[in-house]
């Protein structure tokens, strides 16, 4: 799938859908916020959601106290959902449309985050393209977090073939710029009662020499 009708599905699937009833929608993003509160930021950290046009990351940040936070989602008609469920709070939030592997930053991060973007990418281009992109755009000891499908996980998702990872494909994705932290597999139970196994993978940014 190209760019174009990337988009164009992920805008379709935004605007025939709702949120509650997508496959990776969460109330509250456990998994997340548990990883996030134990790396211990500071408030005025500068953290970048991938992906996270209409997920709930970003309102528990918002509420947690953080104030330099982006959202990046391919979707426009995403990015719009959580705007108006956000209200005033939102204005506050980085808010770019862009496909990540055209992503240009224009500061470096402490703090990305991604739960079920970077499995969207099959093609070997785009997943370096993804890996250069977060490895040249993190200080140094920032941390990634990323959450994909799991080899015991689906190999398609809305109508999408995706790219299943293990801890040590994992790794070797994100090798040479981050060193791994931890890496854990955790079970999804979807809006419609199925479960989807993911691996979450820490990692922290390091000095390529």
């Amino acid at each position: 799938m190209n760019k174009l009708d990337r988009k164009k599905h992920w805008d379709t699937i935004y605007n025939t859908k709702e949120t509650k009833d997508l496959g990776w929608y969460q109330s509250v993003p456990v998994i997340s916020l548990d990883i996030f509160l134990k790396c211990q930021l500071s408030l005025n950290a500068k953290i970048i959601d991938i992906g996270g046009g209409d997920s709930y990351f970003v309102d528990e940040l918002i509420k947690l106290g953080y104030t330099d936070i982006t959202v990046l989602d391919i979707s426009e008609t995403a990015i719009n959902h959580a705007k108006n469920r956000l209200g005033d709070a939102g204005k506050t939030v980085n808010w770019i449309i862009s496909d990540v592997t055209d992503f240009k930053p224009v500061g470096k991060y402490d703090l990305w985050h991604d739960r079920a973007t970077f499995h969207f990418l099959t093609d070997e281009k785009e997943i370096s393209a993804y890996a250069d992109i977060a490895g040249n755009n993190m200080n140094h000891d920032g941390i990634l977090v990323i959450g994909t499908f799991s080899e015991q996980g689906p190999d398609t998702c809305s109508g999408i073939n995706i790219r299943q990872y293990s801890e040590k494909t994992l790794c070797q994705r994100f090798h040479p710029y981050f060193e791994k932290i931890h890496c854990f597999k955790t079970d999804h139970k979807t809006p419609h009662g199925s479960l989807q196994n993911y691996i979450f993978c820490t990692f922290r940014k390091i000095t390529v020499k």
